[in-house]
């Protein structure tokens, strides 16, 4: 049955694609083993798969489904993000957006929108992860006041009678409290006193602002004053005084960190220790400072234990958002002043009243007294008000409050602060009265004592403001006992010391003075007073601007000094303040007296909110506009006095700019005005509105129009203001459905203002602004006719828009992008009006302006293609851009087709502009369809199909349209359509391949070659193809199509198939190249950037080559290759003359070198090599260049000092030469089989070059890392073309041997050993590799009748070390008979002896042991079974006549024995010379073998003599060097040794070491094995057998083979090793 997708439910649909996009990735996630971000996903995934069975089960309700949509937009916009897919706009209820149904402006605002949205969410999820609130830093810093929330868990503390708890915010660097107290009554049995508030203590302080944030520290200060006796150790036998407020002690913490966000976790429990005071006359506030300075408190367990936490916003914001912490039973402690925004409707009137300080003269007393301030509150009538004074948040309003006493102190210091909350009414009429009274610790005493002394202070002043904030030092009247009842005798008397010296007295005197009836005390007191009120000022001007209907009369003098009143003041009530302005305005609309005062007084308030000091204040305006403002007729005269400032401009210059910097709000006030006034009266006298609107654009227009010399004064000032009045008329257009006519009137005066601005480079946010606001009017279809009013803006609007994204540059994409977007949506707008856009071009009255115009717009499409000014992944605006910029592509494309392609009208630079852009279009990485997923990639193509395709075959025919024209293009235009051909869309290649024949055609047209065309296309394609574009399939194409082509020619037949050829097998190479230069191997990587090199080199191009030269030159320098990099740098060296020629800019590719002559970079060039030579330790290679430098020093640059370092860094490589031993690498054969490798290792053979100290097997370890899925071959033997035809990967290494190719000068010549070793393992490219072959039966007497050797001599085309450690090899195999063996064994045994001799004869110290081991090794025919194999074998009368082409071989052989007699006497004598006593039986067992020895051969093959030992004796060690010297770089390995080893490992040669063969090992013993007696037989006549060496002696046993293998412990050897040890020891 079919699907049934629900219609209404496109969001389910939305759900099942993303799931099966995201389902893909996942999958990707799991193989690439990307963990974290795999369980992120799935998450995501199990989420959305529940979500969407809940959406389709239907059964939620309204409010839950809209919920939960919501979540899963969210989910899905959030999962897009983190998978870096495309960002999804939607509209507000979550639907994706339809770009077609949405203007530009609405496109480009929603994917900000988004963006932000989807950003928050992802710091949202980080800081999760880091235990950080983002959302909470978001929401503190969007809000301008936050709070702190304070629990009071328990008060640890032994008090033992009643307390009060105080707790507050401090500031320790000012020593001031900044907000009230929060008070909790604690009871003397350790609980709180209200035990209803027992777990419940929870307080809230509220108004903290920035201001707060920036001090530099905040404490949490807990004060606890004791209520009870005077003194707790009076024991209660007397009658105690009870209910005294006493000092008991203070706690303080540092919330610092808390306050800034630095620390919060609301679950932690903060102990806060207790310091009590130290005596009882302590006062509190010392010992918080006290506190507060020391490092720690000894609390003794005392303390309080609270909770904090940081909440954002005011009071209600704090309720709304954290009901589980702050409900209606939270005591909420205001700061003592206001926040930093007052919001209208928070009505407060707070004073708060700090007492101070006094000091009381002890009277009749002999001690001081126990001073005890009560304070309350009356009105004029002396009758006490009640409940107005809150010692703290969380108490009732009392009475009275009562200070602390400190016991018998004449100047006590309290500093309590107590809030008096009057209600509005009454504080004109109240005043504050305190009364002191001395307190006695025994209850009889108390009760006698009396009030000694009072002061009083009024809250209103006499001129109607508020008490004054700050400190008042107050007059204390002495009370008397007969007067106390009359308590308003004072009230009219001076109440504080400044007025009693306002009015002539003296406030000095100590004596006591008399005032009417009064007396003033000696004693003084100080109070301090804050006033927080929104309906009290302590203003005059503002107080009389709030009660104007008490005095009309001066009400315009009120209105004028409201300019004057301080800022802040008129903030503080700023809705009173507007209130009156309005009912001004309104109570007198039957006449205009006031307008123009109110209009200035509302501009003036409106300034103030501007002002950067109060731009917080913003918000309170527009709430207030939006929901208390209520003058319905407020419009019509703020139209009027704005009207009539414009047309008076040149009077009221001043007044129009301060209105001008209004105008926002004055036009908000206007509209809003006429929406009541609509609300009201239901839109009567709308065309009156509409009329007085017109009049007033009209006014602005002839203003800006004006040519008058004041005007054009008021002109340049209002310019800046200007984009802002159009920005508020533009949105008045919007909000009030302005008519079309209207807009006339508007439109010209913006579009020329915005020219003005725009080419003037200023206020471009503004001018931003408004064209967004007029664009989305015109986007409209419900503002009427629009198609002339986007002409407008074309016309006069297009080019100076372009001109200012084109001049804005990369810098500033926040302004480029929304301008961009101006410039999109006017296209995009014109577009829809096909007249319109014809005439956009025909209204250019000159064909220059017109050529102007379009090359503007060329530039500026290609800057911003270039620029991806939009994020990548808003898919929607990106495809929106390219959608508009193809259409004006494609429309310019036309007028260029039609005004500028005839031979007169012909504009090469557009022409070349439009090609650049349009394959800038088609190449940019937002078309690339093949790079999307394949969901992506059939969006797009549905939607906007393949607009590379399109552009191409535009491209294609403007390019065929040009004619004659196209010679002009070439070869500039090669690459920009090469570029195009290489974009990988099938039809647009075989569209576009055909115009490089085309451009063959043209240049073979005019020059009968198209060289330029050649050169221009390998030298684009290798920067192409580098860059990641073409592909097997492009190879192909292009060599089928041009062939095709080129074969119908008549002459380019054969010059274009060898063009076709070439750059196919260059792609070949660049492909390989580019392949492999990701590989994580850098030897391919090396291979093949030669490739590629060698390819440019025989093509001739040297620009290329060198380029890959420097490539080559940089991977060796990765690898530490120094020796490859100097060879490689060497290659350019030699492309450079020693001469003055100019260097051509190709041959100085890299900024390092700075020469202008080839002799200077050539010298350049020989420096770096030779330095990296030196790091090679190829001291040899960098003295042939030191001379070739100093050559040039000397006799051409004639640069002395350069010339001594070259010759001092030369003498410096002699000297590293003789005296440096250098390690000697090995080499190794390698071998690719199989069709599984890359091209240029397939089925190929290379000498690779070792690193210093690598042996094969880490060699070969190491190239099987490289390919992990070849399989390593067995053998040595070929291959068979079976394995080389399969499609796997088989490798075959083994080591070889390098031939020695000495230098000339070097032959027949004594040269020391250390000169002569370097040239065995450099300059090297023959090397060999032996195997042993057995052939015809097998002798047991005498194997090497017939043992064979195989030997395989590899060639490399280039000497090794070279520009690369390795090269590839030509193999030659040569058998050599046993007879040959035979005769090159004893060569190179003559030619150790020798050597060994010549050492020992030059250098006495020499140590004997290797001596004896090689002599014994020889003389001794029962070590190795001395030369009678070689008798035995082949000079037996059947062998001679078996092989009669060898009797001369086998004469040289008895030569070679017969010569070794006379080294070996040397040998033996020397040995004799220098061996050690206890190394003596062993030299005359050697020395008797010898002597037999030699009688039979100088009996059998005759007496060699050499020259006296003397005459051979030189100043230092040589060799000397003959043509047969074979020396190996490896450790010297005997025949034996060559059969015991498999075939894959064998060494290079056998029997190299020159001792004389023994007979092979079995082939059981071949296997690994324990070496124990049983397995080894004695030989038949029992010899001396040498068993190890130790330093200076020999160590030897008599003993037989049995025993000596014996000795040998046991250890698990192989067979070859066995020999090898052998070796070692002889």
């Amino acid at each position: 049955s079919p699907t049934v997708i629900p219609t209404e439910l496109p969001l389910v649909q939305e759900v099942t694609t993303t799931l099966r996009e995201w389902a893909s990735i996942w999958r990707d996630l799991y193989v690439g083993d990307k963990r974290e971000m795999f369980n992120s996903v799935r998450d995501m995934i199990y989420d959305l798969i529940e979500w969407r069975s809940q959406i389709l089960s239907g059964t939620l309700p309204q409010d839950e489904l809209t919920e939960l949509k919501q979540k899963v937009t969210s989910k899905i916009d959030y999962g897009n993000k983190y998978l870096d897919l495309d960002l999804v706009v939607r509209d507000k209820d979550g639907n994706i957006l339809d770009p077609e149904l949405t203007s530009t402006i609405s496109l480009f605002r929603a994917h900000e929108a988004a963006s932000k949205q989807i950003e928050d969410r992802i710091q949202e999820e980080k800081s999760q992860k880091h235990n950080i609130d983002l959302s909470r830093q978001a929401k503190f810093a969007s809000t301008p006041s936050f709070a702190l929330f304070v629990t009071l868990k328990n008060v640890v503390c032994k008090i033992g009678e009643d307390a009060e708890v105080l707790m507050s915010l401090y500031d320790p660097v000012e020593s001031k409290f900044i907000s009230e107290n929060y008070l909790v009554k604690w009871s003397s049995s350790g609980l709180v006193k209200d035990i209803d508030q027992l777990h419940n203590l929870r307080a809230v302080f509220t108004d903290l602002g920035s201001e707060d944030l920036k001090r530099e520290k905040i404490s949490f200060v807990c004060q606890i004053v004791r209520v009870g006796r005077m003194e707790l150790r009076d024991n209660n036998t007397k009658k105690l005084t009870s209910g005294l407020r006493r000092p008991f002690g203070v706690a303080v913490m540092d919330v610092t960190d808390i306050i800034t966000g630095k620390m919060d976790d609301e679950d932690k429990q903060h102990f806060i220790p207790f310091q009590p005071v130290a005596g009882e006359n302590d006062f509190l506030q010392t010992v918080i400072n006290k506190v507060i300075a020391a490092k720690e408190v000894n609390h003794k367990g005392q303390g309080l234990w609270v909770t904090l936490k940081l909440l954002p916003g005011d009071i209600h914001q704090i309720r709304k958002d954290f009901p589980h912490l702050v409900d209606r039973s939270t005591a909420v402690a205001r700061k003592m002043g206001f926040p930093e925004i007052i919001m209208p409707g928070d009505v407060r009137n707070d004073i708060y009243v700090t007492l101070v300080q006094g000091e009381f003269d002890k009277g009749s007393k002999t001690t001081p007294k126990n001073v005890e301030v009560t304070m309350s509150v009356y009105d004029e009538d002396g009758k006490k008000l009640e409940n107005v004074i809150f010692p703290g948040a969380g108490d009732e309003g009392i009475l009275e409050y009562k200070s602390v006493i400190y016991y018998q102190v004449k100047q006590p210091r309290w500093f309590e602060t107590i809030k008096v909350a009057i209600p509005i009414e009454d504080v004109n009429r109240s005043h504050l009265r305190f009364t002191f009274r001395h307190r006695s610790s025994q209850d009889s005493k108390d009760k006698s004592e009396k009030i000694f002394a009072l002061s009083f202070v009024k809250l209103m002043r006499y001129d109607g403001t508020t008490l004054r904030d700050g400190e008042h030092d107050l007059i204390v009247y002495k009370a008397e006992a007969k007067k106390q009842e009359d308590s308003l005798l004072c009230l009219n008397l001076p109440a504080t010391k400044l007025e009693l010296e306002e009015k002539g007295y003296s406030a000095t005197g100590k004596s006591t003075q008399n005032l009417g009836n009064c007396v003033i005390s000696k004693d003084s007191f100080q109070i301090s007073t804050l006033v927080c009120s929104t309906k009290l000022t302590q203003n005059v001007d503002l107080l009389g601007l709030l009660k104007w209907r008490s005095n009309t009369s001066l009400l315009q003098q009120n209105l004028r000094q409201l300019m004057k009143v301080e800022g802040g003041e008129v903030v503080k009530f700023l809705q009173d303040t507007l209130d009156a302005l309005f009912n001004i305005m309104m109570e007198n609309s039957d006449s205009d007296t006031f307008d123009t005062l109110v209009f200035d007084a509302l501009v003036f308030i409106i300034g103030l909110i501007a002002d950067r000091k109060f731009q917080h204040f913003n918000p309170v305006l527009e709430t207030y506009i939006r929901k208390h403002f209520s003058a319905t007729l407020a419009y019509t005269k703020l139209t009027k006095v704005l009207k009539n400032y414009v047309e008076n401009a040149e009077r009221l210059t001043e007044q129009l700019l301060k209105a001008m910097k209004a105008l926002e709000y004055i036009f908000k006030f206007i509209v809003r005005s006429r929406v009541l006034f609509n609300q009201l009266y239901e839109n009567k006298g709308e065309a009156d509105f509409m009329e007085s609107l017109r009049n007033l654009f009209t006014s602005f227009n002839d203003m800006m129009n004006s040519n008058s010399e004041n005007t054009g004064m008021v002109k340049v000032g209002c310019h800046t203001a200007h984009v802002h009045i159009l920005c508020v008329c533009a949105r008045v257009c919007v909000f009030c459905g302005v008519p079309a006519d209207c807009r006339e009137i508007l439109l010209p005066l913006m579009t020329d203002q915005l020219k003005f601005h725009l080419e003037k480079q200023e206020e471009l946010k503004a001018c931003c602004q408004l064209l967004s606001d007029i664009l989305e009017v015109l986007y409209r279809k419900d503002v009427g006719p629009t198609q002339w009013h986007v002409q407008i803006i074309m016309e006069k609007l297009l080019r100076t828009v372009n001109r200012t994204v084109i001049s804005m540059g990369r810098d500033s994409p926040h302004i480029v992008s929304p301008f961009l977007l101006f410039s999109l949506s006017l296209y995009y707008n014109s577009f829809t009006h096909t007249q319109t856009h014809t005439h956009t071009h025909t209204h250019f009255h000159s064909h220059l302006k017109c050529t102007d115009f379009l090359m503007e717009t060329f530039i500026m499409f290609k800057d911003l293609i270039g620029k991806n000014v939009y994020p990548t992944d808003w898919v929607i605006m990106n495809m929106m851009q390219n959608k508009v910029f193809l259409r004006a592509i494609n429309q310019y494309a036309a007028v260029l087709n039609k005004k500028f392609l005839d031979q007169t009208n012909f504009e090469l630079q557009l022409w070349n502009n439009y090609f650049h852009l349009a394959v800038a279009f088609l190449t940019q990485e937002s078309l690339q369809l093949e790079n999307f997923s394949s969901d992506k990639r059939a969006k797009i193509f549905h939607k906007y199909q393949d607009m590379r395709r399109q552009i191409g075959f535009e491209i294609r025919d403007m390019w065929y349209n040009l004619g004659p024209h196209k010679i002009k293009f070439i070869p500039e235009m090669v690459g920009p359509i090469l570029e195009m051909t290489l974009v990988p869309e099938i039809e647009l290649r075989k569209a576009t391949i055909p115009i490089f024949f085309d451009m063959m055609q043209c240049e073979f047209h005019f020059t009968c070659s198209f060289q330029r065309f050649e050169n221009e296309i390998i030298t684009k394609l290798d920067h192409e193809v580098e860059g990641g574009r073409g592909d097997e399939q492009y190879k192909v194409l292009f060599q089928k199509i041009l062939l095709e082509h080129c074969r119908k020619h008549k002459y380019l037949a054969k010059t274009g198939e060898n063009f076709v050829t070439l750059v196919v097998r260059l792609l070949e190479r660049l492909l390989d190249y580019r392949t492999i230069m990701h590989d994580e191997n850098k030897e391919n990587r090396m291979s093949c950037t030669v490739n590629v090199l060698n390819f440019y080199k025989e093509i001739e191009r040297e620009e290329m080559y060198i380029r890959y030269l420097y490539k080559l030159c940089d991977l060796h320098k990765e690898c530490d290759n120094y020796t490859e990099a100097a060879y490689t740098l060497l290659l350019h060296a030699k492309l450079l003359k020693w001469s003055e020629e100019a260097c051509a800019a190709h041959l100085t590719q890299r900024d390092g070198y700075q020469a202008t002559t080839q002799g200077q970079l050539k010298d350049q060039l020989y420096q770096q090599i030779i330095n990296y030579f030196d790091k090679g330790k190829m001291w040899e290679e960098a003295i042939i260049l030191g001379k070739e430098l100093a050559e040039q020093y000397e006799n051409e640059m004639f640069d002395f000092e350069q010339l001594s370092a070259s010759l001092r860094k030369q003498a410096q490589f002699y000297e590293n030469i003789v005296k440096v031993i250098r390690p000697k690498p090995d080499y190794f054969a390698v071998g690719y089989y199989g069709m599984g490798f890359p091209s240029f290792l397939r089925n190929k053979m290379f000498i690779y070059r070792g690193k210093e100290y690598e042996r094969w097997e880490d060699f070969e370890a190491r190239l099987l890392t490289q390919f992990p899925n070849a399989e390593k071959m067995k053998t040595t033997t070929p291959p068979s073309e079976d394995t080389k035809g399969s499609p796997g990967q088989y490798i075959q290494c083994f080591t070889v041997k390098p031939i020695l190719d000495l230098p000339a000068k070097f032959q027949n010549k004594p040269v020391s050993e250390q000169i002569v070793s370097f040239y065995t393992v450099n300059e090297v490219h023959k090397f060999q590799y032996s195997r042993p072959v057995r052939k015809g039966e097998k002798d047991p007497d005498n194997e090497f009748a017939n043992m064979w050797i195989e030997r395989t001599t590899y060639t490399t085309a280039y000497k090794l070390p070279g520009i690369l450690r390795w090269f590839e090899v030509k193999s030659v195999s040569t058998e050599i008979s046993p007879l040959e063996n035979a005769i090159e064994t004893m060569q190179l045994a003559n030619e150790k002896i020798s050597s060994m001799v010549q050492r020992h004869l030059n250098d006495p110290n020499l140590p004997i042991n290797p001596l004896s081991m090689l002599l014994n090794g020889i003389v001794d025919p029962a070590v190795m079974g001395g030369f009678a194999n070689y008798e035995k074998a082949f000079f037996s009368d059947k062998y001679m006549q078996e092989h009669p082409e060898d009797l001369e071989k086998i004469e040289k052989l008895k030569d070679l024995i017969a010569w070794q007699i006379p080294y070996l006497a040397d040998g033996v004598r020397i040995h004799g010379e220098k061996v050690t006593e206890a190394l003596r039986p062993f030299h005359d067992r050697m020395e008797a073998c010898f002597k037999q020895l030699r009688e039979k051969v100088e009996k059998q093959y005759g007496v060699k003599t050499l020259p006296a030992a003397d005459e051979r004796r030189g100043s230092r060690p040589r060799s000397m060097v003959r043509s047969f010297t074979m020396p190996s770089s490896q450790r010297p390995l005997s025949v034996a040794s060559v059969t015991s080893i498999s075939s894959d490992n064998s060494p290079s040669r056998p029997g190299s070491d020159g001792t004389f063969p023994s007979a092979p090992l079995k082939a059981d013993q071949r296997e690994t094995e324990t070496c124990s007696a049983s397995k080894y037989k004695t030989p038949a006549h029992p010899k001396y057998f040498l068993g190890y060496t130790t330093s200076n002696s020999v160590a030897y046993s008599n003993c037989g083979l049995q025993t000596f293998y014996m000795n040998l412990n046991g250890q698990k050897l192989s067979a070859g090793s066995i020999c090898f040890v052998g070796q070692m020891l002889f």
